[in-house]
């Protein structure tokens, strides 16, 4: 075994690590984790979502041609001779093979799963190689905007629900930048390069986007100048109405269509009562090829925290839109099936967690467990089985120390430093008189219990924890 582990002189050493951009996640994570993940999948059950699943990896064909200067971040599996496989880099191409292979053309459903990208990790913001999503999107045929309002609330409901701080979601339409690009001089072929250089300026200022645009991508400094004069713009309603009186945009029947949208929407989300949160920003491009319409993201807005001493910077949290077209590309017959959707970033959600509960020394609590099965004694043993077995049969979360002869001291030492709430002593006297003694490790009270009561009195207290 050490030989193969290379421990012998001359041979490569073998070093014990995950793999680059990946990470484990130890019982303490795992809770905190797990915490994140109710409060989402709650909210999308609260709007009526069904859950699906697909498989890991897809034909790499499926991926080909969906995610624009992205693509070399997929991963592609090497040919083991039969079909050229790829590892899903989101959960929306695979949502979408999925609808045109099984003709579906309205669901509302939800999906949380692992996906994979070929990027350089920045683990410290929740950035990495393989990493959850948890997406919530909406397909079929419906009236304007609706179901756009509807994501753009739930993105709302679990950043207010986690409670992450202040955060602002942004909102674009596709149409309004094609149609600023168009009214700016770029040239059709361009739209989509440009776009991913627009999508820059939330990390780099608008002058390195500027000379990306003329320098790399050949633009001609007056086209980008223009674009300049349009992305610095942002507000709510009142910019969407001066936008539809602006002489050039106006003139142009993509950005008059999606800024007539985007007033919808506007008047949807007030109803919602969730403008104040909300920022249409029309540097916002979000670099994927797929979008068709609205398109937004979910920032935290930087927070001097007294236990941190420089302000978490993680970026956007949650990011969607729609994309009436993705469907349609996988069907024979080029069947479009419109749809809108969100996807909430957890890792970098989970990152400012964990952060959070380091600063503030919060013990997490990695077991569910409500009581201890423990005896003074010695030699019972065989009752202290029989106790555990009657309360596992009941649905209650039990464990006990697995010793025969476990000091008391010791067990509820192990209640402590679990944070279990609850010991149930059993010992010869309590046995004879038919109760056991339960104790309450907090406030170290104890009581007599009736056996027959036990299940429902370990019930009561445990529901107040």
């Amino acid at each position: 075994m050490k030989a193969q582990l290379g421990t012998d002189e001359g041979k490569h050493k073998f070093v014990l690590k995950t793999p680059k951009g990946t990470r484990d996640f130890g019982p303490k994570e795992m809770a905190i984790r797990e915490r994140a993940f109710k409060a989402i999948i709650s909210c999308f059950k609260r709007h009526g979502a069904e859950v699906i699943d697909t498989p890991v990896f897809e034909l790499k064909e499926t991926l080909t041609g969906k995610y624009g200067e992205d693509s070399k971040l997929i991963y592609d599996l090497k040919d083991q001779g039969g079909e050229l496989l790829s590892l899903r880099y989101d959960l929306t191409v695979p949502f979408a093979r999925y609808l045109a292979m099984n003709k579906i053309t309205n669901i509302k459903r939800y999906h949380i799963a692992k996906v994979y990208r070929r990027d350089n990790p920045a683990m410290t913001r929740g950035r990495y190689r393989e990493f959850y999503q948890c997406d919530f999107d909406i397909a079929g045929q419906f009236d304007p905007m609706i179901p756009d309002a509807e994501c753009l609330k739930i993105v709302h409901e679990i950043l207010s629900d986690l409670q992450l701080g202040d955060f602002v979601i942004k909102v674009n339409d596709r149409r309004i930048l094609d149609g600023m690009f168009a009214v700016c001089g770029v040239p059709d072929s361009k739209f989509r390069t440009i776009c991913s250089s627009v999508d820059k300026l939330d990390k780099v200022p608008w002058e390195e986007v500027r000379s990306e645009m003329v320098g790399e991508k050949g633009l001609s400094p007056e086209a980008a100048d223009r674009i300049g004069e349009y992305v610095q713009l942002h507000g709510g309603l009142d910019l969407i109405e001066q936008l539809l009186q602006d002489p050039k945009l106006s003139q142009n029947k993509v950005a008059k269509e999606g800024l007539g949208d985007m007033k919808l929407l506007f008047e949807y989300l007030t109803l919602f009562g969730i403008t104040g949160k909300i920022s249409f920003d029309l540097s916002l491009a979000r670099g994927l090829d797929y979008y068709t319409g609205v398109i937004f993201e979910a920032v935290l807005l930087q927070q001097e925290n007294e236990h941190v001493e420089e302000p978490l910077s993680v970026g956007s949290v949650a990011g969607g839109g729609r994309y009436d077209g993705l469907v349609g590309m996988f069907d024979a017959k080029g069947r479009k099936v419109p749809c809108v959707g969100v996807s909430i970033g957890i890792e970098r959600i989970f990152s400012i967690l964990e952060q959070r509960l380091e600063a503030s020394e919060e013990k997490v609590r990695t077991t569910e467990t409500q009581v201890l099965v423990a005896s003074a004694q010695k030699k019972l043993l065989e009752e202290r089985l029989k106790l555990i077995s009657e309360l596992w049969d009941a649905g209650i979360k039990a464990e006990m120390l697995y010793r025969k002869n476990p000091k008391l001291l010791n067990q509820l030492q192990y209640c402590e430093e679990t944070g279990i709430p609850l010991v149930a002593i059993v010992g010869e006297q309590e046995l004879k008189d038919g109760v056991v003694k339960l104790r309450i490790v907090a406030t170290r009270e104890e009581v007599n219990v009736r056996r027959e009561s036990l299940v429902e009195e370990i019930r009561i207290r445990t529901s107040q924890c």
